[in-house]
Formats: structure tokens, C-alpha cells, sequence
């Protein structure tokens, strides 16, 4: 009997120090665990202070250039500065031949093909043709990024060597071209318009830029709803400068990919306005082509439903018999403007409001808008979904209902903004044209990744000169 007791005593003690030492075991991993856990977030905590996130424009106000912190360009350290960009040298008749330049025979070489935009600058139509204008705004910039001591700020800067771009730059005027040379003369079998997008097509497409990349850091400018309709099927890995995605398929043209730049606009902007909500006497206006295809439907609805507003405009015009200056007119003394879906989502009405410092209310469900990842219209602009704007009453009750208060703060704000969409050459800092190649660079990372990845598996393959293993069974356009 002793010894029994005097063998569980020795069990219980072992039993003892057994759990002793799982726990002071477990303790040890639990404090081990703990210390990597600190270490990685820390770590986490460095990488964040120092490759912060940082936007080109402060929705309060313009960041320093010197603070623009665009990409990482492939293992190298983080690059600042202008965006890099890489112009082919195209033949004439694809930009500024269109508008009815010939170089100068005497030239030679990549010279030849451009005009010397220091002594004459080929002038470009205008009237409605100006909206879509982005192309010839920003290859006038890269020609001039190239002047040294050039007396201002730069976005971007031309460069020589293509492996040294962040994008491949397509000086093609398609919206020019569409407007101008869309139509089939009696002498011929297809129009211009077509023949220079199957010319640019082929161009392109043999290029050692496109193959390296598959065409994806290419930018392709298409802003007219209507150009690029031939080719933009054919081009659809590159970047296109759009006005908006209404006549594109998402797996042509989508926000992740692309770039919305603002139309240009037409009426004369409000320069050192002083005027207030008391002094613009219509509430409400708009003016332009009433009965439109496709989603344009609402400018009719709301045509009747507003037409017997005393303090509403609502009227049709176009630029004849004094078009612009009519509007320019109603937009300056009134409170509020239109922006309405019409064959498409977006309208230049938004930027001729914006520079008509009239509060721009935007009736468009399927609107993309201009740097919107820097930008809150919110702060300026006023959203209607359509299902509610055509409840009869609605729109007039919201609209009378806001303040002088919000109002005067949405009219400051954009008086604010403004510089933001307009065109200039030279280009001004934080203008449109500015704008735009920020929006470029803000993609750039993007870019770089699906090239990375559409080289993942460049190199699976068997002796038979066929993809080995699994890769083979996956669409290239996944990449």
C-alpha cells in the first residue's frame, strides 16, 4: 500500500513539471509570435512613410510638382519629376497634315515631320470642332516640353529612347479626322478618315514599342465619340483619352485602363466675375438639341415637364445665327445649368457651365468624369439620378430648395476648379492639358503590371515549340 502511494506521488510530481514546462513553453512561443507580429507591421509602417500615396492635384488646392511621386519604374527607387514620354514620328497626314501643314522640303530627318512650333503654329477649326481638340493641345506640348530653359512648369517631357518612357505616345488627330474627313467623296471607295485608321493600325501593330509591350503603355487618343471606330477593336490593349465609355465595350475601354479628359469649351469663359446669386435671374438653364438617340431621350421628357417654369430656360440652339454667344449669355445669368445625357453620357454643356461659373446639374447615370480620383464635384455640381428628374416637380422643387448659402459655396468652389479645364499653349501648371498627362501618369503603375504579367508565362515552352502546361489553356487577353 505504501509503495503504491508512493508511486502515484511520483506520477502526480512528474505530471507536475510535464505541465510546468508546457507552460513556460507556450509561453515563450506566444512572446515569439508576438515579437514577429510587431516586426511586420512595423515594417508594414516603414514602407508606408516611405512610398506614401499621393495624389497630382489637392481637391484644396495644387501640390507642389516637386511632391508629385508618379510610379515605381520596374525594381528602380520611386521616380518624380515629368512624365516621360516616348512620341513616334509619324507621317504628317495622321496630325498636322490634317490641318493643312506640309513640311518644309529642306528638312531631313525626324524634323521633317513636325512644324517649328517656335516660328508658326498650324491653327486649328473652330466652332464644335474645338471640343474634341485634346490631340492637338497635347502634341503641342510635347513638341515644346522639348525647348530648354522653357519659362514654366512641365507634366511632361518628350524623350528620345523608348525604353526609357513610362508611355508610348500615338500623335494620331482622330477626332480632327473624323470630323473633317469621315465622309466618302463620289472618287472614292472609303473615306480618309477610314484609310489613315487602317494605315495606323499597321503602323502600330509592326512597331517594336507595340510587340514589347503588346500595346499596352501605348496612348491612343479617340476623344470624339465616333473616331477610332474602325481601329479602336484592333487597339484595344493600349490607353485611349476618351470624353467617355457610352460606344465602348468594357473589354475595349474601361476606367481601370483609360483616361476621361474634359471636352474644351466653347463659350466664352466668365472672366473676373462678380456677379452673385441675386444678379443671375434664371434659375435654371439649358440649351442645345432637344430630341437625341439612345439615352438622350430624357432631354425631351424633361423639355415638358419644365417648359412652363417662369425662372426656367430650356430652349434649342446650336452654334448658328449666334449659337455660342446666346449661350454664353444665358449661362453667365443663370443660377443654375443642365448637363443632360444626350447620344451619349457626357456633354461639353458641364465645361461650359464650369466656365460659365453656373452650377452644373448633371442628369447622366452613366457618366464618367475628369479626374475624379483627385477631384469632388460634388463640392460644385448637383446629381440627379434620371428616374428621379423625370418625377414631375422634382427637379424644379430640388433645385429651388437649395440656398443662396450652398449655392454662393458651390460658386466659389468653382471659380476654384475652372483652371482645371482650360486649354492652353504653352500649357499653364495644373491646366487641362496638364490635367491630362497626370491622369497618364497616375496609370502608369497599372500599366506596368499587366506588362509584367503578360510576361509570366512568355517563356513556357516545349521543345515542340508549343506552351507547356497549364498556361497553354488561358486567353492571352486575360493578361
Amino acid at each position: 500500500m505504501a509503495m503504491v502511494e508512493k508511486n502515484g506521488s511520483a506520477v502526480g510530481y512528474v505530471a507536475r513539471n510535464l505541465l510546468l514546462c508546457l507552460f513556460v513553453v507556450t509561453t515563450i512561443l506566444f512572446a515569439l509570435s508576438c515579437y514577429f507580429v510587431l516586426r511586420s507591421t512595423a515594417h508594414n509602417r516603414f514602407l508606408s512613410s516611405t512610398f506614401p500615396s499621393k495624389s497630382f492635384v489637392d481637391v484644396k488646392g495644387v501640390k507642389p510638382e516637386k511632391e508629385n511621386c508618379r510610379c515605381v519604374k520596374d525594381e528602380k527607387s520611386v521616380t518624380a519629376g515629368p512624365l516621360k514620354v516616348y512620341m513616334y514620328n509619324m507621317d504628317p497626314e495622321f496630325h498636322f497634315g490634317l490641318l493643312d501643314w506640309k513640311p518644309d522640303g529642306n528638312k531631313k530627318g525626324s524634323d521633317s515631320v513636325w512644324p517649328d512650333i517656335q516660328k508658326y503654329i498650324p491653327p486649328y477649326p473652330g466652332g464644335l470642332n474645338l471640343q474634341h481638340s485634346i490631340e492637338y493641345w497635347l502634341t503641342l506640348d510635347l513638341l515644346a516640353s522639348e525647348y530648354e530653359n522653357a519659362p514654366r512648369a512641365i507634366a511632361a517631357k518628350r524623350v528620345y529612347n523608348s525604353s526609357e518612357a513610362d508611355v508610348i505616345f500615338v500623335p494620331f488627330f482622330s477626332s480632327l479626322s473624323y470630323n473633317r474627313f469621315s465622309k466618302v467623296n463620289p472618287h472614292q471607295k472609303t473615306s480618309r478618315n477610314k484609310d489613315l485608321q487602317g494605315k495606323l493600325v499597321t503602323f502600330l501593330t509592326g512597331q517594336e514599342e507595340w510587340k514589347r509591350s503588346g500595346g499596352r503603355d501605348h496612348v491612343v487618343l479617340a476623344h470624339h465619340p465616333n473616331s477610332m471606330l474602325d481601329a479602336r477593336n484592333k487597339l484595344f490593349p493600349a490607353m485611349f483619352i476618351l470624353s467617355d465609355f457610352g460606344r465602348y465595350p468594357p473589354t475595349v475601354a474601361n476606367v481601370e485602363k483609360d483616361v476621361i479628359a474634359p471636352y474644351k469649351h466653347v463659350i466664352k469663359a466668365y472672366e473676373n466675375d462678380t456677379s452673385g446669386f441675386d444678379s443671375r435671374p434664371i434659375l435654371l438653364y439649358f440649351q442645345g438639341a432637344i430630341y437625341r438617340k439612345d439615352g438622350g431621350f430624357v432631354r425631351q421628357e424633361l423639355f415638358y415637364l419644365l417648359q412652363d417654369e417662369k425662372d426656367v430656360h430650356f430652349s434649342f440652339g446650336s452654334v448658328r445665327n449666334g449659337g455660342i454667344n446666346k449661350a454664353s449669355q444665358g449661362m453667365h445669368n443663370s443660377k443654375f445649368c443642365l448637363n443632360i445625357a444626350g447620344d451619349t453620357p457626357s456633354s461639353n454643356r458641364l465645361f461650359d457651365a464650369i466656365a460659365s461659373h453656373c452650377v452644373p446639374v448633371i442628369i447622366s447615370d452613366d457618366i464618367e468624369l475628369p479626374f475624379e480620383d483627385v477631384i469632388d464635384y460634388s463640392e460644385f455640381s448637383v446629381f440627379v439620378r434620371t428616374s428621379d428628374a423625370l418625377k414631375e416637380n422634382f427637379l424644379a422643387n430640388l433645385i429651388r430648395g437649395i440656398s443662396k448659402e450652398e449655392w454662393t459655396r458651390m460658386w466659389n468652389r468653382l471659380k476654384e476648379v475652372e483652371k482645371y479645364y482650360e486649354f492652353h499653349f504653352p500649357s499653364k501648371v495644373d491646366d487641362a492639358v496638364q490635367m491630362i498627362w497626370q491622369a497618364i501618369a497616375r496609370k502608369v503603375p497599372g500599366v506596368k503590371m499587366r506588362i509584367h504579367k503578360s510576361r509570366r508565362y512568355s517563356g513556357s515552352v516545349s521543345d515542340t515549340g508549343k506552351e507547356s502546361s497549364w498556361s497553354s489553356l488561358i486567353p492571352r487577353s486575360f493578361w
